[in-house]
């Protein structure tokens, strides 16, 4: 694994490079973005997936989005859709620039809300090739709709007035407000997706130290705004697989995504999995890595 940086419109980015174990200089490789999910960093689950597809011989860069990590980017913090899309098309760009990569067999994995990322840039940028997904979300819908996809809409418009009050706040010199992407505590009550985030993010399971759990509240107005997959039905003409758990309280998004799209799809389901298990539990990493490699090598080459 190589530590590196490189340029997004001027933001230094901060990414970890991972390399198959028969890596050469003058050869010719796949290369995969592996995109994090919201609040996560690259040293946490997208990193763990690009050491698992380095071992499958592909080049795989795990960065941290602009705002937030080791990356460059004001306000700190910031959670925009907008900008982690074009986080990943900076990072195609990166990658195209290595000799070693070919340019014509670059992928994108995203997990969670990068899965949405992903599938948003993919649409858009005809260098990708393929998109992986693992526990699949559009940020959007999961903000609007909560987890379960069931909000009502007067409380999706009281959180509206709610930001927009805190933006006039702000305005007049108020501190920015800030809010969790997790629960700070949980208990028999909480979501089990919910209850295993917090596990994952907040205790030694995987907590990092810039993974620090903070975004700016008035990041949910643009979070509210956004449609990861508008147009999914016409512009995604690429390979997509989504990888979900059973027991994920977030797969009606996958369901609801696979009769949408028209180019190649799968949606693979592992048995008692939630969203969060395949983050890092080894029996479920292994089963996701299992649908993974077999689809970016039918679609990258090895």
């Amino acid at each position: 694994m190589q530590s590196i940086t490189f340029d997004n419109a001027g933001i230094t980015m901060a990414g970890n490079l991972h390399l198959p174990d028969d890596f050469a200089e003058d050869g010719s490789y796949p290369a995969i973005v592996s995109v994090h999910p919201g609040g996560g960093v690259k040293e946490q689950t997208a990193g763990l997936y690009a050491a698992e597809l380095a071992r499958e011989g592909f080049v795989v860069l795990a960065f941290d989005a602009s705002h937030q990590g080791e990356s460059g980017g004001e306000p700190r913090h910031l959670e925009d859709p907008a900008s982690r899309v074009a986080d990943i098309r900076s990072a195609v760009d990166h990658l195209s620039t290595l000799g070693y990569v070919d340019a014509d067999r670059i992928g994108v994995l995203g997990i969670c809300a990068g899965a949405g990322y992903a599938v948003d840039a993919t649409m858009t940028d005809r260098r990708i090739k393929a998109v992986g997904t693992v526990s699949p979300i559009d940020i959007g819908a999961a903000y609007r709709l909560g987890w379960d996809g069931t909000e009502p809409v007067a409380t999706q418009l009281a959180t509206l007035d709610a930001v927009a009050r805190q933006r006039t706040a702000e305005a007049k010199g108020a501190d920015a407000a800030i809010v969790p992407y997790v629960p700070e505590t949980v208990d028999e009550t909480s979501v089990p997706d919910m209850a295993e985030a917090h596990d994952y993010y907040r205790t030694p399971r995987a907590q990092h130290a810039r993974s620090d759990n903070r975004m700016l509240f008035t990041s949910i107005a643009s979070i509210y705004a956004y449609d990861a997959f508008h147009q999914v039905e016409t512009l995604l003409t690429q390979p997509l697989l989504m990888v979900a758990g059973s027991k994920a309280g977030s797969l009606w998004q996958a369901e609801r995504l696979l009769p949408r799209v028209s180019s190649p799809k799968e949606l693979a389901v592992v048995d008692g999995a939630g969203h969060v298990s395949l983050y890092d539990v080894p029996e479920y990493v292994d089963q996701v890595t299992a649908h993974l490699t077999p689809f970016f090598t039918r679609y990258l080459g090895r």
